[in-house]
């Protein structure tokens, strides 16, 4: 098991630092220029976004940062020490921040945008809440991501979950 938990924390290193800067750049300037936007417009965008972010690509990165977490998160408790705590921790930190509220707000926000109808005042006034939360809630994806990368890079850098 020694062996492999480098090789784990090392590729949740990567796939969490994806996901950060994913969130960051939506975070500072993504949903700052749709905000700019007529609210059918700006709505629009993030309805194009939210269908083309369904990819190959951001599935890996975003489950295969889970998975990876998760398994860290139980490898980490079983094994102990500061690098099976440091790996238990980034675990949790991920699967809370980013694939639980990624669930319970950001997901249900993105429905409710996709099902508005268009150009209608219901959509505009969803569109300027969607704003104002949706990006408070990736703020703590962001957050969530960087956190957890930063766990799993001192896991990598103490090399095994002993110690």
């Amino acid at each position: 098991m020694a062996s492999v938990f480098p090789v784990l924390a090392f590729l949740a290193v990567l796939a969490t630092a994806l996901n950060a800067g994913l969130f960051f750049i939506f975070s500072v300037c993504i949903m700052a220029a749709f905000a700019r936007l007529p609210p059918a417009e700006g709505a629009a965008a993030m309805n194009a976004i939210n269908a083309v972010i369904q990819n190959p690509w951001f599935f890996s990165a975003f489950f295969g940062g889970a998975l990876l977490s998760l398994a860290l998160a139980v490898i980490g408790f079983m094994q102990g020490g500061s690098g099976g705590m440091s790996a238990a921790a980034g675990g949790i930190v991920f699967l809370a921040a980013v694939i639980g509220v990624t669930i319970v707000v950001n997901v249900p926000l993105n429905d409710a945008l996709a099902a508005a109808p268009v150009g209608s005042p219901e959509q505009a006034a969803l569109w300027q809440r969607y704003l104002a939360v949706w990006t408070m809630w990736n703020h703590v994806r962001t957050f969530g991501s960087l956190a957890a990368t930063g766990l799993f890079a001192l896991t990598f850098r103490q090399g095994v979950p002993f110690g």
